[in-house]
């Protein structure tokens, strides 16, 4: 199939497509990739890109589609798991800026066919900067293009083949406007003097690390902390265990299979048999029933085992600001002072809180300040935290201030420690 738009009528049989955009192909050939690739490379200016999983459906995480536009070269659509490597593609554009709508989301798909950008320009990041109330690809068209753009396929099932004409439509006006974009969203960025600070926004989404999967992961299951008892957690995590490996081995998201809230009621009631399993009526699911062998085996492994799971894991996380008061009293006042002021700073510069410094970082500064109550000291932790430079300049002596304020309110009459 082409990668170009095709302008031939579409067939009674068609889904409604989106008028006056032409038909969309998608490539599926390394063939058709590789004649793509020539083309990509021949174009001029950034290259918009954007990638459609099957989250929800799927185990992996996997890219289902790549769309790729750029100037003097057009809209591409590719078929991931059909032409397997990207490294051609990958290198031809590696020195160019990328544009992505919501980076972080997409990274970890391209860089798994070898797309690794050296540099990114990231439009939803860039609106939250802006301060744009709203972040959403189409609001953001809307807004700074005039643009209506339909999302109605955002959370389809992109594992479908053959892909529907009005998804493709869909995925190719994900990025035919996206270099536009790019570039109103620089303008308005550099009016409010923010260019530096998106650079270094996008740079920091460019070099996070995945986070490691937890080797505890099966103590995310929601609902678990009403599971008592250290024999119920462990079929809790043989349940856990027995589901991910095989919607591992099926490709099928793991809830597709059995929901949390099943495998959380078994693990309550430790039913007696694989009867008494399958008379639960709270144990559901499109596999609860189909795969009932494999779930009575889980229990029955939880039920055996010498491995049993700590009530209570151990965390580096500071405790929730709530109990701050009556475990730490200090650090509360410096919390509830610094969030005052941070707010504040955040009005200023027209930037969301959450992108001025993350809460969690304020907090950990907060519970543990430096011994010294000097800037340079406090601009360390930031750092060692991971905090940005542009961050540091604009909150640390705030910071600073309202953790001194903290302490003089401390020795003031009337406000002793408890």
């Amino acid at each position: 199939m082409s990668n170009a738009a095709q302008n031939t009528p579409p067939s009674p049989a068609e889904e409604d497509v989106p008028d006056p955009h032409a038909l969309m192909s998608v490539i599926d050939t390394r063939e058709e990739y590789l004649a793509a690739v020539e083309t990509i490379a021949a174009g001029h200016g950034p290259i918009a890109i954007d990638a459609e999983r099957a989250s929800g459906f799927r185990y992996s995480q996997r890219a289902y589609l790549i769309q790729v536009f750029r100037r003097g070269a057009g809209i591409f659509l590719f078929d991931p798991p059909a032409i397997g490597s990207f490294e051609e593609l990958g290198a031809a554009i590696h020195e160019d800026e990328w544009v992505l709508h919501a980076a972080s989301q997409d990274l970890a798909c391209l860089r798994e066919v070898g797309l690794d950008p050296t540099v990114i320009f990231d439009t939803e990041l860039g609106a939250r900067l802006a301060g744009l109330p709203r972040v959403g690809l189409g609001t953001v068209v809307e807004s700074l293009l005039g643009i209506h753009l339909a999302k109605e396929h955002s959370a389809a099932d992109w594992s479908t083949r053959p892909l529907p004409q009005s998804w493709l439509v869909y995925a190719a006006l994900d990025v035919e406007l996206l270099v536009d974009l790019r570039d109103a969203m620089g303008r308005v960025l550099q009016e409010q003097r923010k260019t530096g600070i998106a650079e270094q926004e996008f740079a920091a989404v460019l070099a996070r690390e995945v986070k490691p999967v937890k080797t505890d992961a099966w103590r995310r299951l929601t609902g678990l902390s009403t599971v008592r008892g250290a024999r119920n957690l462990a079929v809790a995590r043989e349940l856990w265990l027995a589901r991910d490996a095989f919607a591992r081995e099926i490709d099928t998201s793991p809830g597709r299979l059995v929901p949390d809230s099943s495998l959380v009621s078994a693990a309550r009631s430790l039913p007696e048999s694989k009867r008494d399993l399958a008379a639960l009526r709270e144990f559901n699911g499109r596999a609860s029933r189909s795969e009932l062998g494999r779930w009575w085996e889980a229990i029955e492994a939880g039920k055996a085992s010498d491995d049993l799971p700590p009530l209570h894991v151990a965390s580096d996380a500071v405790p929730p600001a709530r109990v701050w008061s009556d475990r730490n009293p200090p650090a509360d006042k410096r919390l509830k002072i610094s969030k005052a002021a941070i707010a504040e700073v955040s009005v200023l510069l027209d930037v969301p809180v959450e992108n001025l410094l993350l809460p969690e970082t304020l907090r950990r500064l907060a519970w543990s300040p430096p011994a010294s109550l000097e800037l340079a000291a406090l601009q360390v932790a930031m750092r060692e935290l991971g905090v940005r430079q542009w961050q540091i300049d604009a909150t640390a002596q705030v910071i600073l201030n309202a953790f001194v304020d903290a302490v003089q309110i401390s020795v003031e009459p009337g406000h002793g420690e408890s």
